[in-house]
């Protein structure tokens, strides 16, 4: 397995910091955000790109253009600005997730946002990462509809899909699409007492023996699928981001799944 982390992992941490401990942790992939942490908004594309070179860490995305189904507003100005930042610095995919607030977004507006991305990201090398978002309020919830209108845009040579084992199990989605899947986001929910729908991203934490998610069945069925690309770790939960040291924890999790599967 090709282990990765996303800076939410750590969001305390300093991206030199972040850097460090991807490097400390036998890690060559890592994921930067434009949120939590907001190092887009912070770092210039430059500074990433010497820190990552200087470490040896490949940026296999950013996190994330949102909400990408909804192409309108400064959405258009706000996803060429960032497909900018992640050519500058140097990072390979840009992740993108769908309108998560209810209000839900039509099959054609989905194949409009992603006919209008598609230059935007072809013309910068880059590879559009689309993250169906399982939530009950989620615009995109399956990997099976995203698909469909990748396909309808003909987006298939610059489009991949983000399987988030989180988002795969709240969506009930029973459908693997190894071969068209770029990256997998893992994390796991151990609260008993929250049902499926309920879930949140708080919920998230690493994956361990008592996870209600199904990684190791989920990762099982992908690696037998032929999938080789990054597994990234994506904890939301503040109990993983107030830990001093995050990564013993992150080894152990590494440990648990590699040994499971």
């Amino acid at each position: 397995m090709r282990f990765a982390i996303n800076h939410i992992t750590a969001p305390k941490l300093s991206l030199e910091q972040f850097f460090v401990s991807a490097k400390a942790l036998g890690l060559t992939d890592v994921e930067i955000r434009n949120d939590l942490p907001d190092i887009v908004g912070t770092v210039k594309p430059e500074a990433v790109k010497t820190a990552a070179e200087k470490a040896g860490l490949t940026i296999i995305s950013i996190n994330a253009l949102y909400p990408f189904n909804v192409w309108s507003g400064d959405l258009p100005q706000r996803a060429v600005a960032l497909a900018d930042y992640a050519a500058a610095s140097g990072a390979k995919a840009l992740v993108m997730c769908p309108l998560n607030d209810g209000t839900k977004v039509s099959s054609d507006d989905l194949v409009t946002a992603l006919k209008a991305m598609k230059p935007i990201l072809a013309e910068r090398g880059l590879t559009g990462l689309v993250e169906p978002l399982g939530f009950p309020i989620s615009s995109l919830r399956t990997k099976k509809e995203a698909l469909r209108a990748i396909d309808a845009a003909e987006g298939g040579e610059v489009y991949k899909l983000v399987h988030d084992t989180f988002h795969h199990h709240l969506a009930g989605e029973t459908e693997f699409f190894a071969e068209r899947t770029g990256l997998v986001h893992i994390s796991g929910v151990v609260d008993q007492g929250v049902v499926i729908d309920d879930m949140l991203d708080a919920h998230r934490v690493l994956v361990d023996a008592s996870d209600r998610l199904e990684n190791i069945a989920q990762i099982r069925t992908l690696i037998a699928a032929g999938f080789e690309g990054p597994y990234s770790f994506e904890p939301f939960a503040e109990e993983v981001h107030a830990l001093a040291d995050v990564e013993p924890a992150v080894r152990e999790s590494m440990a648990y799944i590699a040994g499971s599967v």
